[in-house]
């Protein structure tokens, strides 16, 4: 039996409003308390309708569980409490079943979680899709090209320890079972200043602090680093190390990531050697020399690092040098080379560190995009993840903060525009009327930047191209003189007066009034920026390079393609990325993760309400609720709304048989709802104000009280009369257990009784029987003992007699045989030697040996005159004949002692014999 599901709802058990639709009343101020209120109870995200806003806890929260992806798998949005993987679900379902091609956009300041909310989406949707063996391969090479960006492109800033410094859009492609078949990334404007300079108490990118961090001593010789961080002009001492951040455990996984993502080991050689050329290009320095002719010129203090930089990446010393030293302009068939002075050397290097640096991470883009795109042609279904900067407003802003600004501007007008058309279209589905929905249209202020005529990005171009001086204050007269009629500009120098006696705005700034608010603009190093200028020179030098992956990330360097058209500035390409992104935005159903970043510190249970006031402002978050109210506040199905509101009318509850939209009708009549709070869609009820919706819950938890007041009653009188009539049962029972066990108790009393007499009687024989052995085993035992004494008495008697009579003879033979023995192996251990002129041998130890002691000698010296003569070597022929003649001599007993002392020598002779 399948298991029964447990409906709840958004409403259930919220904490404040869990969707800023329904606040009351709506202003700046209660939008701030209700996302205060959630965030001190852990509930950090908070729909506007299918808006999800998303507010950083700045530590790890329980909710991400495989548990928590079960429950919202496969559920209605505003069935559960909001939560990110709701929005994923409804992407993801709306997807496979629909066939509608989704995109998710993730906006926010820095710090606000941006990069984390993308990577909970991919995860959720990687869980929740197919299984496979190529399945699971395609998703662990998308999760881990996060890691392998992260990286290159992401760096330690004051208001977050692991930034996005570049936008990223990743479609990933799904095949018709919704089953992954691989992504194609995209990136936007790596901010490639940060390789050469870094704000104070900020990073340059992890993957310079990873390598020297983590790279083994080999690795590090075979790059010419040092593991010292202070060596290498191009990283930031003040802020090096990260607390909680292991750059060496990072660094191994970022390898392993490029491992599985499909990195051959001589590409990922390749990658860190362009690194450390991008490290070591920050040690050469220039120093000042004049020539004869008056102007002055560079060259490179200490030519080893340049040197070592030539080793790496295999190009001619002096082709490098010259580069950093002279520029070539080539105009036509004329070519005109001049010198560079200190100053321009330094940009030179940095320009060529920044672009090596930025054209490696777009290669790393396209060879991970090489890897993980889909192997097959069939028709694919896409979700794209969009993760970008947010809205950005500093004390100093430049060029870049302009961009992203300006895209920001793009998003919240294809934001505005999609949720108007969304809500247009499921008013048109459902046959209610449309309204006009009045609303603040920022293309007005897209048109200041990005027309073609008159924009700040056109004139900014134009400056750019035009002949002559060209410098920051020329392009800001420029727009002085051309927009300063517009009403979202604002300059100092314009010639609209309002702004001539204005202190907070200098005079080498410009103000656009954004959707957002009013940002000012600092015009120093726009020109530059804009240029993005590379010396030819240098173009050429890395083209000669002998490094093949650094001679790919230059082709303009090739002589035989020599282009004098210059190449594009930095703000076309960008208004450029940002139109292909948007019609790419246009094609999809948009899903969107609002990301607020609630203090400045990064630490958690802290709620800045004026940082908070300010994202808010910048996100156009009340401007979206006031959207999405402007028609109906609230709808709902018909059949979910039944289900929950039934017990308000009789004739609903508890089951009503027809139509969930006729039931729905008879509980609103019954209520009596005014019929202008209301209406009746096709498939779903709308009201129009909040407070209706809020009456609704009120009369449904005080009807919900009274039911469980009924339900209690009920439970109670059933709970009493079942008690009773199981403690009547128990009666009856436990009496006849007590019964049957009082007779059994009497009946083991009358068998234990009968068992103690028969085994008392038994005892009483039984001693009697052992009492009467006993006697009997006495009276045996006696008569032995008797015995044996007497038989003892006369052996003894026999003994001694015995005794008295051999013993005399008996230790005589034996002391005897022991004297021989004694003297055969003194002899035995004092032979002399075996040459026959030796005369010397042992004196005779005893008196009665004498005959025995002269023949053992003579014995002796035949045996060793013998041996000389014949020269035997048979050695045991000659041991046989030894005994043969001991034998021999030891027959006659009378010739060589005493008759009474030949059987002790015969013993010691067989006792010799046996260790010869």
């Amino acid at each position: 039996m399948a298991k029964m599901e447990v409906k709840s709802s958004l409403l259930d058990n919220m904490i404040g409003v869990g969707d800023m639709v329904l606040l009351e009343p709506l202003n700046e101020e209660t939008f701030i308390d209700n996302l205060k209120k959630r965030f001190d109870h852990n509930e950090i995200y908070t729909y506007i309708g299918s808006v999800v806003i998303s507010v950083n806890p700045y530590r790890s929260l329980p909710i991400y569980s495989p548990e928590k992806v079960e429950d919202y798998r496969n559920r209605n949005f505003y069935e559960l409490s909001p939560h990110i993987f709701a929005l994923s679900d409804e992407a993801y379902r709306s997807l496979r079943d629909q066939d509608k091609d989704q995109c998710i956009l993730i906006t926010g300041e820095s710090g606000a979680g941006k990069t984390e909310a993308s990577k909970l989406v991919m995860s959720y949707v990687a869980a929740v899709c197919g299984k496979g063996a190529e399945v699971n391969q395609v998703k662990e090479q998308l999760l881990q090209s996060n890691p392998v960006l992260e990286a290159f492109g992401n760096a330690k800033t004051v208001r977050n320890d692991n930034s996005s410094r570049f936008g990223k859009y990743m479609d990933i492609e799904f095949d018709f079972k919704g089953d992954p078949l691989g992504g194609v990334i995209s990136n936007y404007l790596l901010e490639k200043s940060r390789v050469v300079k870094q704000p104070r108490g900020e990073r340059n990118f992890h993957v310079f602090y990873q390598l020297l961090s983590g790279a083994s001593e080999e690795l590090l010789y075979k790059l010419k680093l040092e593991r010292d961080f202070s060596r290498y002009n191009y990283l930031s001492l003040d802020s090096a190390k990260v607390n909680g951040v292991d750059d060496a455990a990072n660094f191994r996984t970022v390898r392993n990531a490029m491992q599985i993502v499909g990195f051959l080991d001589h590409e990922a050689e390749a990658v860190l050697e362009v690194v450390a050329a991008v490290l070591k290009l920050g040690n050469i320095e220039f120093k000042p020399e004049s020539r004869v002719n008056g102007l002055d010129e560079s060259k490179i203090k200490d030519k080893n690092e340049l040197k070592e930089i030539c080793e790496l990446t295999s190009i001619d010393q002096v082709v490098l040098e010259r580069a950093f030293s002279f520029r070539t302009v080539e105009a036509k068939q004329e070519k005109v080379s001049t010198t560079l002075n200190v100053a321009q050397a330094y940009y030179a290097r940095d320009a060529l560190a920044k672009n090596l640096y930025s054209r490696l991470f777009s290669w790393l883009v396209n060879r991970i995009n090489e890897s993980i795109k889909a192997q097959t042609k069939v028709r694919k279904k896409v979700m794209g993840v969009l993760d970008i900067y947010g809205f950005e407003i500093f004390e100093d802003n430049s060029f870049e903060q302009f961009i992203i600004n300006y895209c920001n501007e793009k998003l919240q007008q294809i934001f505005i525009e999609l949720t108007l058309k969304e809500e247009q279209e499921e008013y048109i589905r459902e046959d209610i009327e449309w309204t006009h929905i009045d609303y603040f249209n920022n293309a007005i202020i897209c048109d200041l930047i990005e027309n073609n005529t008159n924009g700040i990005l056109a004139m900014l171009d134009e400056e750019c191209l035009r002949p002559g001086t060209v410098t920051d204050e020329t392009f800001l007269e420029k727009l002085n003189q051309v927009c300063a009629t517009h009403q979202h500009f604002e300059s100092r120098m314009s010639k609209c007066s309002r702004f001539l006696n204005d202190t907070t705005l200098p005079h080498s700034c410009f103000r656009i009034q954004h959707y957002a608010g009013k940002v000012l603009y600092q015009v120093e190093g726009f020109v530059d920026k804009n240029n993005d200028l590379l010396y030819r020179d240098l173009s050429q030098a890395m083209w000669k390079a002998g490094h093949s992956l650094i001679k790919s990330l230059f082709p303009e360097g090739n002589p035989a393609k020599v282009n004098l058209k210059r190449p594009p500035t930095a703000g076309s390409q960008f208004k450029a990325s940002v139109a292909t992104l948007m019609r790419n935005l246009q094609t999809k159903n948009p899903n969107y993760i609002r990301c607020i970043k609630p203090n400045d510190k990064k630490a958690a249970h802290i709620f800045n309400e004026s940082l908070v006031c300010h994202q808010i402002r910048y996100l156009g978050l009340l401007e979206n609720v006031r959207v999405r109210r402007a028609g109906y506040a609230f709808r709902q199905a018909y059949e979910p709304c039944l289900e929950r509101y039934k017990m308000l009318c009789k004739q609903t509850w508890p089951h009503w048989k027809g139509p969930a939209r006729s039931g729905v009708e008879v509980l609103f009549n019954e209520l009596e709802i005014p019929v202008e709070e209301h209406s009746f869609g096709r498939s779903k009820i709308f009201i129009r104000n909040p407070r209706t919706l809020f009456q609704l819950e009120d009369l449904r938890k005080q009807r919900l009280e009274d039911l469980a007041t009924l339900i209690q009653k009920i439970y109670r009188g059933w709970k009493c009369r079942t008690h009773f009539l199981l403690m009547k049962r128990s009666q009856v029972v436990i009496a006849a257990w007590y019964r049957r066990y009082a007779q059994q108790k009497r009946y083991q009393q009358i068998k234990s009784s009968a068992l103690v007499i028969q085994s008392y009687i038994r005892g009483w024989k039984a001693r009697k029987i052992l009492r009467e052995l006993k006697h009997q085993k006495r009276c045996k035992e006696a008569a032995t003992t008797i015995a044996a004494y007497w038989h003892g008495t006369q052996v003894r008697r026999e003994y001694r007699k015995f005794f008295r009579a051999n013993a005399g003879k008996k230790i005589y033979e034996f002391t005897l045989q022991r004297i021989v023995q004694k003297y055969l192996l003194e002899m035995k251990n004092k032979m002399p030697s075996l040459s026959p002129i030796d005369k010397n041998w042992p004196s005779r130890p005893y008196l009665f040996l004498d005959s025995t002691h002269k023949e053992l000698k003579r014995i002796f010296h035949l045996w060793r005159c013998k041996k000389y003569r014949d020269q035997f070597t048979d050695q045991q022929k000659l041991i046989y004949e030894e005994k043969l003649e001991a034998s021999e001599l030891f027959k006659d007993k009378k010739a060589l002692y005493p008759s009474s002392v030949g059987q002790p020598f015969q013993g010691a002779y067989l006792e010799i014999n046996k260790n010869p």
